[in-house]
């Protein structure tokens, strides 16, 4: 499954089921597809979610290095919708998701 995020001030966000489902959980939402956050809750949705992702940086295990492929941390997966939370939170506009 795929989620895109969208929002009338930012280029959409597509992002893999289960990292979108974990960032909604960060963000203080329901697991829900489809779904929105309506302008005026944009920057507390934000702020939790980089909250969320402060704490995931501490507690993050060691890599392992026997692995095929690189893991790719969950702070760098949230950067796009960081990116789009903010500039909604700026403009003052809904976030949707589907």
């Amino acid at each position: 499954m795929l989620v895109t995020f969208t929002t009338d001030v930012y280029a959409d966000i597509t992002m893999f089921g289960d990292v979108a489902l974990a960032m909604l959980k960060m963000m203080g939402h329901s697991a829900t597809v489809p779904g929105a956050i309506l302008a005026e809750d944009v920057p507390a949705a934000l702020s939790r979610l980089k909250a969320a992702i402060d704490v995931e940086k501490a507690s993050s295990s060691v890599e392992d290095k026997d692995a095929d492929e690189p893991v790719v941390s969950l702070a760098h997966r949230a950067l796009p919708l960081i990116e789009l939370l903010a500039a909604a939170a700026k403009a003052e506009s809904n976030v949707m998701w589907k």
